[in-house]
């Protein structure tokens, strides 16, 4: 690792691939991917443990006119969490605050359907699960991944990620069986700061990768 951060998503994968070998070939292990940063720090992690890789839909609830502060977020399965404080700060109706539920998960079932095609949820139940991102800002989209994951009865939810604020394991501990991090940087103001090369992933590349896990075309 550079001390600047990471160089691209894909070191960032293999780095923390070395910090999780332990797990490496174990028949109940999982690794769960965020789209769409999450597929290729997971796909790293995956290949190098010699695990499953999968992926784990979920959508950021945004405040309209300010769609990067979010007021919650929805994952597969129907899970939704809400920042209530964030609600009444902003004063947000709950028409609103409907609408934009309706917009996300449009758009959550659009991008299961491109990314799964026909291919059937994992198998969670009694897995150790790896929940992996390019990163942690606000923790919203992990938690809807964590609540979501938990309801089907794992052995294990574990969160991986190449970077988060020192703050993330306070705030997503009550989310996770343990919680691993790279790089926990004092001062934080955004995941991407930490990567030399961080342009947004498109739905192909997330599709090519998964291809490739998958062992299809």
């Amino acid at each position: 690792m550079m001390a600047q951060g990471f160089q691209n998503r894909t070191q960032a994968g293999r780095l923390l691939a070395a910090r999780l070998a332990g797990y490496a070939h174990r028949p109940d292990v999982l690794v769960l991917a965020l789209p769409r940063g999450g597929v290729p720090v997971g796909f790293e992690v995956a290949r190098h443990l010699h695990v499953p890789l999968d992926v784990l839909v979920v959508r950021k609830l945004g405040v309209p006119g300010n769609p990067e502060f979010a007021m919650g977020a929805l994952a597969s399965g129907g899970v939704r969490v809400l920042y209530e404080e964030a609600l009444h700060s902003l004063n947000i109706s709950p028409d609103l605050l409907r609408q934009v539920t309706e917009q996300e998960t449009m758009e959550l079932h659009r991008r299961e359907a491109a990314y799964r095609g026909q291919r059937p949820p994992p198998a969670i139940r009694g897995k150790i699960v790896f929940l992996i991102d390019d990163g942690l800002a606000t923790g919203s989209t992990m938690r809807a991944a964590a609540q979501s994951v938990r309801a089907h009865a794992p052995a294990r939810t574990i969160i991986a990620v190449p970077v988060a604020p020192p703050s993330v394991h306070e705030e997503l501990a009550d989310d996770a069986d343990e919680i691993i991090a790279l790089v926990t940087p004092e001062k934080f103001y955004g995941v991407g700061q930490w990567y030399s090369e961080f342009s947004q992933n498109t739905d192909e590349e997330v599709i090519h990768l998964l291809g490739q896990a998958w062992g299809r075309p």
